[in-house]
């Protein structure tokens, strides 16, 4: 089951980072789902940042960003995987 927590509004190449729009809480170590027209990846959120300080959780409506194994595209859905 997946619940949308956000929608990815820039990638970062160079460090392999996604920066996403936050419409729900997320914590470090949470799984989650990055699902586009070209995107389809599971990930575990190994590392999280606000304004390029490393903090344990974020709430909606915060900007952050996090390391993604694939590139990932403005306006990806990102999904909290339960279970």
């Amino acid at each position: 089951m997946e619940e949308r927590i956000g929608i990815v509004g820039h990638f970062f190449s160079n460090v392999g980072v996604a920066a996403v729009k936050l419409e729900a809480p997320l914590k470090r170590g949470e799984k989650v789902h990055v699902k586009g027209h070209t995107t389809d990846f599971v990930c575990t959120v190994a590392s999280l940042q606000i304004d390029r300080k490393d903090v344990a959780e974020a709430k909606a409506g915060d900007d952050v960003g996090f390391p993604v194994p694939e590139r990932v595209r403005e306006h990806d859905e990102v999904f909290r995987v339960h279970g």
